[in-house]
């Protein structure tokens, strides 16, 4: 059951980095953050806004 659990995880963190570069957004905190929180990431990428910048 862990090792699926991690799986999953590593899984979703390395999506969340490919939604995060596609809003010009770090990638690597977002990998960070994916991994700590995990779908409450996945949300914020996706209903956040793009930076001005």
């Amino acid at each position: 059951m862990p090792e699926d659990y991690y799986l999953g995880l590593g899984t979703l963190a390395l999506i969340n980095v490919g939604l995060a570069q596609s809003k010009n957004r770090s990638r690597l905190n977002w990998f960070a953050l994916s991994l700590l929180i995990g779908p409450i990431a996945t949300l914020l990428i996706v209903v956040g806004d793009k930076p001005d910048s």
